[in-house]
């Protein structure tokens, strides 16, 4: 077994599938209220980072930072997982995607979510790695007009989509580069319509796929980035091959398993814990034992330990330092 390793060093080794020192551990949650003032935002990231000590940091704002220049309203209701509910969807009809202007990088809620970067920027530089979340255009969409409204203009106004979708995708493309020039280590980028229950393969090829490999290929320049597919019944075929290097998915309820996707993927892999039943309702054992065989089933090569998607901001503090304390089980 080497040495102890720093974040960047046992990342590195992780995604190479080499020997490391323990299992790299990452776990993010939502910081409702905070979320909405860039400074109070940064501060719950760097409390929260400065008592786990996590492998890198991904950064979850709220999901309207990257809509709430075209109109986007929403509000904190209580939700446990942290999130907002919309309040107001600027999309409803299909001429409306055609009437969404482009976003400048640098001002508005883009502007205000790059300073909460450079001040954990500031903060972690040269010691732990910071990945931005970006949510896909299509989840973008989502957003702007509702589940419903998405997927009936899908299937009846698709020209109108696409003009959306490739709208959505250029300030998408805008930010990345910001993101570029700030130095960040990579991006957490968001799928959420690669579902059998929600679309065909084919519909979910041509207005998700087909713009999350633009914006993916412009990321390659990060060494850091990492792909998650929400929810359940998922096209994990379609996502496989994208070019990141770590998948992250809600594993443990949907296919495929840990160790088959080590089959299926170059990469890392990052999952094995419950987000809801083990560690927000469970107890330190439940998830070391979870933690446990997550390890074993990966055999700790290519794996991160984390859960499938964001901790419920209930989750008690003594299971996520039993998660962490997991990750000497090598």
């Amino acid at each position: 077994m080497p040495p102890a390793l720093n974040h960047y060093t046992r990342l590195e080794r992780c995604l190479a599938g080499e020997d490391v020192d323990r299992i790299p551990i990452a776990l993010w949650r939502h910081f409702p209220v905070d979320d909405q003032h860039p400074e109070r935002l940064a501060k719950a990231i760097v409390q929260f980072q400065s008592t786990y000590d996590f492998d890198f940091i991904k950064v979850t704002p709220a999901s309207s930072y990257c809509l709430r220049d075209w109109g986007i309203t929403d509000q904190w209701e209580g939700d446990p997982e942290g999130t907002r509910t919309y309040l107001h969807h600027p999309v409803a009809h299909p001429e409306d995607w055609l009437k969404l202007p482009p976003l400048n990088p640098y001002q508005g809620a883009l502007g205000d979510m790059l300073s909460t970067l450079r001040t954990l920027k500031h903060r972690f530089a040269g010691q732990v790695p910071i990945l931005q979340t970006i949510f896909s255009p299509l989840a973008q969409a989502k957003n702007l007009a509702g589940e419903e409204r998405l997927i009936l203009h899908l299937r009846t106004a698709p020209d109108a989509l696409h003009a959306g979708l490739q709208r959505i995708t250029e300030s998408t493309l805008a930010f990345v580069g910001a993101l570029k020039e700030l130095g960040i280590d990579g991006i957490f980028y968001a799928v959420q319509h690669a579902r059998f229950d929600v679309l065909s393969p084919l519909e979910f090829s041509e207005f998700g796929r087909a713009y999350d490999l633009k914006i993916l290929d412009a990321a390659r320049d990060f060494w850091l980035n990492v792909g998650h597919i929400h929810g359940e019944h998922i096209m994990f075929s379609l996502i496989q091959d994208y070019p990141v290097q770590i998948l992250n998915w809600h594993d443990r309820q949907t296919t495929p398993t840990l160790r088959e996707a080590l089959t299926r993927v170059s990469g890392a892999v990052c999952g094995g814990l419950s987000q809801w039943s083990t560690m927000a309702l469970g107890n330190p054992e439940d998830v070391q034992r979870e933690a446990r065989q997550a390890i074993q089933e990966t055999q700790g090569k290519r794996f991160i330990l984390g859960t499938g998607c964001v901790l419920p901001i209930i989750t008690p503090h003594g299971n996520i330092l039993a998660a962490c304390q997991a990750t000497n089980l090598v």
